[in-house]
Order: C-alpha cells, then sequence, then structure tokens
C-alpha cells in the first residue's frame, strides 16, 4: 500500500519533470523506455459539469490520478484527449463537444498506433467519462488491423471502485445519494484531486427523475449492477439540456474531499498493483510471444517491432494506414 499525496501540490501538465511524454526529449523518452516502456493515456471530455466545476472535470480527474501512478511506478503519461464520445442525452448542453463516434474511435487508434510505434507498446486508457461503451471498441479495431504484439488496456475509474462510490442506501459508507453526474460523488472526487478548481459555495443541486422505475437502468458508472447498463437505452431518460439545464445531476453541494479520500488510495493502489504485474511478466521490452497472438509473417512483425531506425525495421504504418 503506498502513501498518496491527496489532495496534489499541483498538476504536471506544463512542467518539465519526466511525468508527460510530450513534455520529455527523445533522449529523455530513450532512456526512459529501458527502465518503464509503459505509458498512461488518459482519455476525458470536455463537458458541462454545472456552476461549481470546470468543463475540464473528467479530463482532470484521470490526468491527476495518472501523474500520481506514474511518480510512484515511474510510467509515462501521455497528454490527454481532451474532447469525448458521449450518449445522446448529452447532446446541446452548452459548453459539452460531442465528438462523433468514428472520428473519436479514429483518434483513439491513431494514438495507440503513433505510442506504439514510438515504443511504448504497453498502453493503460485511462478513462474519466461516461463513454465506456465506445473506447474498448477502439482497442479491438486497433488489433484487428495490425495484429502486433501489444498490451492494451482499458481502466475505467469508477468499475475499479465500485464500493467506494455508491450511496448508503446501496451499500456505500459515506455518500448520501446515487453516484450520477457533477453530483456529490464526482464533486468530491474533483475536491481531492484539483480543489482549486472547484467552487462548491457556487453549486447547485438538483433532483434526478427518469421515465421509468428503479431497479432497472444503471446510474453513473454502471456501478450498481442494474440489468441495463446507463448508456444501454435510449427514450427512458431525458435529454439533460431540457431535464437538467443546471449542467448537474444530483447533489455537489455534499460534496467533500475527504469523502473521496479512501477510494482514491484504493484505485491508485490497484493501479500501482496492475502495472507491477505487467512489469513482473513483461519487463521493458518483453511482450507477449508473437507467435501466440498473431498469424502475420514472422518477417512482417520483426521489422516493426525493431522500428524505422534499425537495420531491417519498418515503421508500423506499413502494415496498415491510416489506423
Amino acid at each position: 500500500m503506498a502513501n498518496w499525496e491527496i489532495p496534489p501540490r499541483g498538476g504536471h501538465m506544463d512542467l518539465a519533470d519526466g511525468v508527460y511524454f510530450q513534455n520529455m526529449t527523445g533522449k529523455q523518452v530513450e532512456e526512459r523506455l529501458k527502465k518503464n516502456d509503459i505509458i498512461l493515456i488518459p482519455i476525458g471530455s470536455t463537458e458541462n459539469h454545472g456552476a461549481g466545476a470546470p468543463y475540464g472535470e473528467d479530463t482532470f480527474l484521470v490526468t491527476r490520478m495518472a501523474e500520481q501512478i506514474a511518480l510512484k511506478t515511474g510510467c509515462t503519461v501521455a497528454q490527454p484527449l481532451w474532447y469525448g464520445s458521449h450518449p445522446w442525452g448529452h447532446l446541446g448542453m452548452p459548453g459539452t463537444v460531442v465528438v462523433p463516434e468514428d472520428i473519436f474511435l479514429g483518434m483513439i487508434r491513431a494514438m495507440i498506433a503513433g505510442f506504439w510505434n514510438a515504443g511504448f507498446r504497453k498502453q493503460i486508457l485511462l478513462n474519466g467519462h461516461g463513454q465506456e461503451y465506445v473506447i474498448p471498441t477502439a482497442i479491438h479495431e486497433f488489433m484487428k488491423k495490425y495484429q502486433v504484439p501489444a498490451i492494451l488496456v482499458f481502466l475505467n475509474w469508477p468499475t475499479v471502485i465500485p464500493n467506494y462510490l455508491k450511496d448508503k442506501a446501496n451499500g456505500g459508507a459515506v455518500f448520501e445519494t446515487p453516484f450520477r453526474h457533477a453530483d456529490e460523488a464526482e464533486t468530491s472526487y474533483s475536491m481531492a484531486l484539483f480543489p482549486e478548481m472547484v467552487h462548491l459555495e457556487d453549486a447547485v443541486d438538483t433532483h434526478p427523475h427518469g421515465f421509468f422505475p428503479e431497479g432497472h437502468i444503471d446510474k453513473g458508472g454502471d456501478i450498481f449492477q442494474r440489468p441495463i447498463p446507463g448508456h444501454g437505452q435510449a427514450g427512458l431518460s431525458h435529454l439533460e439540456v431540457i431535464a437538467y439545464p443546471e449542467g448537474v445531476i444530483g447533489r455537489p453541494t455534499l460534496a467533500s474531499g475527504e469523502k473521496a479520500r479512501e477510494g482514491l488510495r484504493v484505485l491508485l493502489d490497484y493501479a500501482v498493483k496492475l502495472i507491477e504485474d505487467i512489469k513482473e511478466r513483461f519487463p521493458p521490452g518483453v511482450l507477449p510471444p508473437a507467435s501466440d497472438i498473431t498469424q502475420r509473417p514472422a518477417e512482417d512483425i520483426d521489422a516493426v517491432l525493431k522500428g524505422p531506425f534499425k537495420r531491417g525495421g519498418r515503421h508500423i504504418y506499413t502494415i496498415h494506414y491510416p489506423p
């Protein structure tokens, strides 16, 4: 179990401290790959989170998590994807930037291919937004196109710690209200990770409601394991710009950073264990055997594994372009 700095003293996105790939030089990345070839890719969104929380909340949640994990494990972090996919119910909310699914999937495939070609062939895609039903498709599309050795993991933070997001009525320990959007739970995790961007004095509560009885459809993060995933239906919930013009579904005024502290500790500890297990089974430079995961000609796989700068090597796009 690690000791975590919660809240952190600040973010690292514009610091030259070896956390972010884009902030490092070619020589620094070359040295990093010899020690640790795992990259964390935060995938967030730009979305209305009401009067008291920033539009980048989903993104800052996963960048601050990734930074803590990287500092503890020596992994590298990619600068985040700020714009995400959204379910139909988000359409029209001012400040919410909705990227069409085909473009979003193509962007993620391109990021996977680019970082693979840079030597980061073990990638953890850390999701901070309600697009958990889309991202795994990009992983499988990449592998179908390229069929190269890689470790690609989708980590959706709410489903890592469902019991630490549930309200008391559903078995949780600290939250009074069910996990939804920009609510008590999400705002608490934001206050624990970037309190300087949350203005609780401006927060406005709403009262969630729907067309259907309780017990059928899941809520935020699909943590309640109801029969129908939250994004597995359309028409049984409201268009949010009509029902919740405040940008909030729930009661953010009940939030506090302290309520998120234990859940964050469990989440970050799990991420460290995941990375340690990957490193133990596949140390830097080692991947699952190509003979077990692809039937592409061995000479093609060997060439792209060497990369474009070594004798006999090639870049990944010689197999397929566009990603």
